[in-house]
């Protein structure tokens, strides 16, 4: 799911990713809400509330809102630069490094507990900003833009678009190409939501530990992507000394 890009990625690629990162972005969002009280897998309420700061003068909290969407961008970044970088050395690899990282910070602030999250709460809002940047550039690149995972208003935008397309498009085609396409929207937004019942659920027992679930879960579906490469790669292996026996 990490691996296939362009003519080589299926559907069932993009539904096991979406599946996957937006459960990991369902848990971040609860449980970034209930710790800092800030939202911590977008940026469009932060961008309201910097103006809004600006108008009232209060330059320091107005600063502080622009570093949220700030972090969220340089995450980003980040990502797709490290994308670009690993791509010129080994093809196999340029997914790896984001979600090592994403994965890292998201073991790291869990790991901190609530002490850190009392004392440093913009800190932990920007930390996870910065990982979801690099997670929505990642699954973006991977997915050609068909898939978003922080943030549901352009799911739902695209969602309500595909549905009411459906009255109106008769070619078998076109129908299936709208049928996957919602599909894959519920996907993302039910994982989204079952993520953030899970994030909810957990915080409530564990406080900020949640995190270092999503973040073995990242790192569980790296491991689980190059198993099945490596299975893909000896049927292959096997198929072609099969086929040169014969002849």
């Amino acid at each position: 799911m990490f691996r296939h890009q362009g003519r080589t990625r299926t559907l069932s690629h993009n539904l096991k990713i979406a599946s996957l990162l937006s459960f990991v972005a369902g848990i971040v969002n609860v449980a970034g809400f209930l710790a800092v009280q800030r939202l911590t897998t977008n940026v469009t309420g932060h961008f309201a509330f910097f103006v809004d700061e600006v108008f009232k003068l209060n330059t320091w909290q107005a600063i502080v809102f622009f570093l949220y969407i700030f972090f969220f961008f340089l995450g980003s970044f980040v990502s797709s630069f490290l994308i670009e970088i690993t791509s010129r050395k080994n093809e196999r690899l340029i997914y790896t490094f984001p979600v090592l990282m994403e994965s890292l910070i998201l073991f790291i602030v869990g790991a901190l507990a609530m002490q850190f999250v009392i004392a440093h709460p913009d800190l932990i809002s920007f930390s996870l900003l910065f990982a979801m940047g690099l997670q929505n550039s990642l699954v973006t690149k991977i997915s050609n833009a068909a898939v978003r995972t922080t943030h549901l208003t352009g799911l739902f935008t695209d969602l309500g678009i595909e549905l009411s397309q459906l009255f109106f498009y008769k070619s078998s085609e076109q129908k299936n190409k709208l049928k996957a396409a919602i599909k894959l929207r519920f996907t993302i937004i039910s994982f989204f939501f079952l993520g953030g019942i899970a994030g909810g659920v957990f915080y409530s027992r564990i406080s900020l530990h949640v995190l270092m679930i999503a973040a073995i879960m990242l790192i569980g579906g790296l491991i689980y992507d190059n198993i099945r490469f490596k299975i893909i790669l000896l049927r292959r292996r096997l198929r072609t000394a099969d086929v040169e026996r014969r002849t």
